[in-house]
């Protein structure tokens, strides 16, 4: 008895942290960010709706046309 309410157990955390995982991946995946690299390998990422993140955005997304044709 005890090992199936370990196997229940098991089976409920394998099943919350799997929609843990999905949820962080769909929220990250609909952002729209800038990521910005300096010199000495540090990193800012800036978001949309901030005021650095809404003036760099626009510039990124022409680059990225750009790029690819």
């Amino acid at each position: 008895m005890k090992a199936r309410s370990a196997v229940g157990v098991l089976a409920a955390a394998a099943a919350v942290a799997g929609a843990i995982v999905f949820v962080r991946t769909k929220s990250q995946v609909e952002r729209e960010h800038v990521d910005v690299y300096f010199a000495d390998g540090s990193m800012v990422s800036l978001e949309a709706g901030s005021a650095d993140g809404d003036r760099l955005l626009p510039l990124a997304r022409r680059a990225l046309a750009a790029a690819r044709g």
